[in-house]
């Protein structure tokens, strides 16, 4: 019985009290083994989880720890592991407003000159103090940050014990960098070269944070360990003008999001099974050209196992078959996502009739596209395609859709993972399309089982990355002249496409305006200073132009002064 000491009578006497003599006499004759804990001692627990959060925010009452702090606490709550949450003690700056301009500000913690940067100084300070002075060798650290609290947790990474970091998070980071979101039509929009960190960033044009960016965003020591979750039009992050997007994380579910990647990382660092799966959607698109005849059914029957299972475990199937596209009816939807019970799919499932089919390849390159393309595939879910089919594809097929087309769409989804359930003489073909959707070939049908386990067993998030218009056109901002009026003012003249112009000095937002023409007072030109100028358009955000105020070094003349 746990927290309560169980007394045993015997000839009338309490055992507890016969030992507590014992103990006594112990202390009298050993008492100089027995070591004195100190009341200033550091509690060392498994697990620190460090939260920064954002400009403005209470200490231990603001909305998006105490949200992370909900979403991870309750997996954590299911094992036995010792830990502690922190919100980080540091100032987190913030400023009311008085008008809409003022208010952009606010969302960061502009307060008076200067102040924000010191604000995010003093967080990475005290987090480095926390995790690399800490007298607890033994214990891993998670972090996570908002807004301002992100850039405490981005700029300190580079000088953390990454031995002792299990994941670290950042939300809406005004100093983001995702080199894949450069260019007019960057390598994002066709879901090439993503970051291995951009967990959340529909937005494919974002490239750099409001506030420049920390380059790289993720060290080497902690690749693998790092995510960012940036909202579909966060002004602070992607290419969009949208504050209302940067003040929802809590509303749109993404601590959530991120709380399952974290808890699977901790179950993986202190080995133990991760109960908690992020939900799954899975379609079975099943070639039904008469090749299949000697084998259709041992596919059938693979096809039922993997979708009860993942039915059972909450997730949803949809069930397919496609031929050639000189057949008239490919692909043929059985039952989707919302409509698939066990019932329908096995009953759908013996309807599968095999038929047709002509020259060796089949059509799955179309097939799979419009599968992808027609399912209301469910946010968060793990995405995967299950191919049935003893015959190889057609690149382009004959509708034009290449292989390019199907590993593009699947990408900009989620990704959607194709796991190809083939004969031997294939697999060198599907390898490359597995490999490029992040899926798996199986060509032993004893591998099956440990194909549906790693198809329910594995995790992935919201979609890395959305389709978008590629062609969305920022505006741009030139600077024309700028002029050093006063001992402590310039004036700078510019010219921008867009409507408006934001103007930031050393991560202070001043404000915005319509002018092309400014002037930038109160400047301490001993100091190293940088005015930022980001032009706007409608809802869309220009990248900003850097310009450095200082003092002009002094001609070398070669003399000694």
């Amino acid at each position: 019985m746990r927290g309560k000491i169980r007394v045993i009578k015997r000839r009338g006497l309490k055992q507890p009290l016969k030992i507590r003599y014992l103990v006594t006499a112990f202390v009298v004759v050993f008492g100089a083994v027995i070591p004195k804990i100190s009341a200033n001692a550091e509690h060392c627990p498994d697990l620190k989880i460090v939260f920064a959060r954002g400009s403005g925010g209470e200490l231990n009452n603001d909305p998006n720890y105490l949200e992370f702090k909900s979403r991870l606490e309750e997996k954590l709550k299911t094992t036995s592991l010792d830990y502690e949450f922190i919100d980080l003690d540091y100032p987190a700056v913030g400023v009311g407003a008085d008008n809409l301009d003022v208010t952009i500000g606010a969302y960061v913690g502009a307060g008076e000159a200067y102040e924000f940067g010191e604000s995010v100084k003093s967080g990475v300070k005290k987090l480095d103090k926390l995790v690399n002075s800490s007298g607890c060798k033994n214990t891993k650290y998670v972090l996570g940050g908002y807004s301002q609290g992100a850039m405490v947790i981005s700029k300190s990474l580079k000088n953390l014990d990454a031995n002792k970091i299990i994941y670290a998070a950042t939300f809406g980071d005004p100093k983001l960098y995702l080199p894949e979101g450069e260019g007019s039509i960057p390598a994002a929009c066709y879901g090439e070269n993503l970051s291995d960190y951009r967990v959340y960033v529909p937005d494919c044009h974002a490239y750099k944070g409001l506030l420049g960016a920390y380059i790289p965003y993720e060290p080497k020591a902690l690749i693998g360990k790092v995510g960012t979750w940036c909202n579909r039009n966060d002004i602070f992050c992607s290419s969009h003008f949208n504050i209302n997007d940067h003040v929802s994380y809590v509303e749109d579910g993404l601590y959530e999001d991120a709380s399952r990647i974290i808890f699977d990382k901790i179950a993986q660092t202190f080995e133990f099974e991760n109960q908690f799966y992020s939900p799954h959607d899975t379609a079975i698109v099943i070639d039904s050209t008469g090749s299949m005849g000697g084998m259709i059914e041992k596919y059938k029957a693979e096809a039922f196992r993997l979708a009860k299972e993942t039915l059972d475990a909450g997730g949803r199937v949809a069930l397919y078959d496609y031929r050639d596209l000189d057949d008239p009816y490919t692909p043929v939807k059985h039952c989707d996502f919302e409509t698939c019970t066990l019932e329908i799919f096995s009953r759908e499932l013996d309807e599968i009739k095999i038929d047709g089919g002509g020259d060796e390849p089949e059509s799955l390159l179309s097939a799979s596209f419009h599968v992808m393309e027609s399912l209301n595939w469910q946010r968060g879910a793990t995405k995967s395609l299950v191919v049935l089919t003893d015959a190889g594809f057609l690149s382009p097929d004959r509708d034009g859709i290449s292989f390019a087309d199907a590993v593009r769409l699947s990408k900009t989804i989620d990704p959607v993972n194709f796991y190809i359930i083939t004969e031997p003489e294939n697999e060198e073909l599907y390898q490359e399309l597995a490999v490029a959707t992040d899926g798996k070939v199986v060509t032993n049908f004893e591998n099956l089982s440990l194909l549906t386990d790693f198809i329910l067993e594995r995790y992935d998030s919201l979609p890395r990355v959305e389709e978008e218009d590629k062609n969305i056109e920022k505006p741009i901002l030139t600077v024309n002249e700028m002029i050093r009026k006063t001992a402590s003012e310039v004036e700078i003249n510019f010219s921008n496409t867009g409507q408006k112009t934001i103007v930031i000095l050393n991560d202070k937002i001043l404000g915005m305006t319509e002018d092309n023409i400014i002037t930038i007072k109160n400047i301490d030109f001993a100091a190293k200073n940088t005015v930022t100028l980001v032009p706007l358009s409608d809802d869309v955000r220009g990248e900003g132009v850097d310009l450095e105020l200082s003092v002009p070094k002094a001609p070398d003349t070669g003399k000694a002064n």
